[in-house]
């Protein structure tokens, strides 16, 4: 190989190692943000499942869906 060859070779790897090192990051950083929403509705789904639970306490028996009004109420 001539050392113009191995020259071009080395650049276009060096360009995809950086272009995987982009990805790398900008995935990273989505899953950093799906990770940071997850633990937000986690706590929020905490959240209402104590409040409902107060809620349920509060009447004395559990709520059922018959007990519900229709959306036309």
């Amino acid at each position: 190989m001539t050392p113009e060859a191995l020259t071009e070779i080395i650049e276009n790897l060096e360009t995809k190692i950086a272009f995987l090192e982009r990805a790398n990051t900008e995935l990273s950083d989505v899953v950093y943000r799906q990770k940071k929403e997850i633990d937000d509705l986690r706590d929020r789904l905490v959240g209402l499942a104590t409040r409902l639970d107060a809620a349920q306490a509060e009447a004395g028996r559990p709520y059922t869906l018959e007990e519900e009004k229709p959306p036309h109420y």
